[in-house]
């Protein structure tokens, strides 16, 4: 290992680098991030299952791969987290709720297979709120215990963050990858829907769901998101059809200053007071590369077309749950259920349509503009106790099927982290990486 650094404390590009060049073992990067678990994690609680054993025979592999100069692939020997609704054949996979306690999938997702295709080593399942959706987990977050780490992808932003892992993998439906990628200071990303499949994966919405990925460095998130991208014939959703290079953009250099777009959301009034100083300031530093716009009533209205498809649908993929489970459901989570369940097709048909608009509309927007400009939450984490946060700066975007990412450059009045969100067009991913990589070095060389 270089310069005596904890082995732990590598972004995911350089260990892979580091044990591609055999300066770096596998074997000593997961011993590192397994001691860190055991350092941390009884107080952080990022963790639902962990296979120290599993894990280090895998680095053991990986390292003899290596060794024997055969095919290594783009995360050799890195460890990865997963959320715990993502199957794993040889791990329970729980689901954040007592229902499935013990569940043992007899498959892999898609996205673990491309996992173990890309050399990674799994090391455990990170933990997420009930069935991925409004209730809390006990996880706290890394930068101060007495807050949340937001959800519903809790413990894969806690568990990067705490640098217990390098990478983890979460699901986004409204504002679940960005918003706790924001209150842990590190990088959230959420590429375009169809780039990386579902199949396996704890289905809650088969419109809204979505894959996201969280590291601590912009080339980290990237080179994840390549690696699980594939097209997959099980999920409707799944592009059949190339995916935008996105590590390739992260590393390119904008060829002319980018254009960008801010909204005056109605919502905006939810943003706390050191948000908004932030993100004016964000503005500011960008200079005349940001464009201000207000918004028309029906922009604004897409947060309850999210509401009602979301609700629609969850009730009806999860009805034999919710029906002969009731009483293991959370007090948190039944109201939304009875809400849902008086939502008729018709709305719910009607909300498919309006989708379908904003699809159009974003299409023809960013002809003229290279990323939207937004809030990646309301503000700092949410003290514990006190639900996992406001995902409605996510709402839109989800809906729409855009990529987004969520930069970690700013911290608020309390020190804790606030995130600066860009949001790209469909499948330009590349494009956005390349977007804010550009953001990313202005921010930095004035704050």
């Amino acid at each position: 290992m270089r310069n005596n650094e904890p082995a732990n404390g590598l972004s995911a590009v350089q260990a892979a680098k580091e044990i591609r060049e055999g300066h770096l073992s596998s074997v000593a990067l997961v011993a590192a991030c397994l001691r860190r678990i055991e350092e941390t994690d009884e107080a952080l609680k990022a963790w639902a299952y962990v296979d120290a054993d599993a894990a280090m025979s895998r680095a053991e592999e990986m390292d003899r791969i290596r060794k024997a100069g055969r095919a290594v692939g783009p995360l050799h020997g890195v460890p990865v987290g997963l959320k715990d609704i993502i199957d794993t054949r040889s791990m329970p996979t729980e689901r954040g709720t007592p229902i499935f306690a013990g569940r043992q999938p007899e498959t892999d997702a898609c996205i673990v297979q491309r996992l173990f295709e890309a050399g990674a080593v799994i090391i455990g399942k990170t933990k997420t709120t009930e069935l991925a959706f409004v209730h809390p987990t006990d996880t706290r977050n890394p930068h101060n215990l007495n807050h949340s780490p937001g959800g519903s992808s809790s413990g894969s932003a806690a568990a990067v963050a705490a640098f217990q892992v390098p990478l983890a993998i979460g699901t986004q439906t409204n504002g679940s990858v960005i918003r706790p990628a924001s209150y842990c200071g590190v990088y959230g990303f959420k590429p375009t829907r169809g780039i990386i499949s579902r199949t396996g994966i704890l289905q809650t919405s088969v419109t809204l769901d979505q894959v996201g990925c969280f590291g601590r460095t912009l080339e980290d998130v990237a080179m994840l998101a390549d690696a699980i991208g594939s097209f997959d014939q099980a999920d409707a959703a799944s592009l059949p059809r190339p995916r935008p290079a996105m590590l390739e953009g992260a590393k390119t250099e904008a060829p002319v200053e980018p254009l960008i777009a801010w909204f005056d959301f109605p919502f905006n009034d939810r943003l706390s007071n050191d948000s908004v100083e932030a993100m004016e300031m964000v503005i500011e530093t960008l200079g005349g590369k940001v464009e201000r716009m207000g918004v028309a009533p029906q922009l604004s209205g897409l947060v309850d077309v999210q509401a009602t498809i979301h609700q629609y649908e969850i009730c009806q993929h999860l009805a034999e749950v919710f029906d002969h489970n009731w009483d293991q459901i959370s007090a948190t989570l039944q109201p939304i259920i009875e809400s849902g369940r008086r939502i008729s097709l018709a709305q719910y048909e009607d909300a498919l349509e309006v989708m379908a608009s904003a699809e159009n509309f974003f299409a023809q927007f960013f002809i003229d503009y290279d990323a939207v400009l937004a809030p990646s939450a309301t503000g700092v984490a949410p003290v514990y106790g006190a639900g996992t946060g406001d995902p409605i700066f996510s709402t839109i975007w989800t809906l729409a099927g855009l990529p987004t990412v969520t930069l970690p450059l700013l911290v608020g009045d309390s020190g804790l982290p606030i995130g600066v969100q860009l949001i790209g067009s469909s499948e330009t991913d590349d494009r956005l990486m390349r977007t804010a990589a550009w953001v990313e070095k202005k921010l930095q060389a004035t704050i």
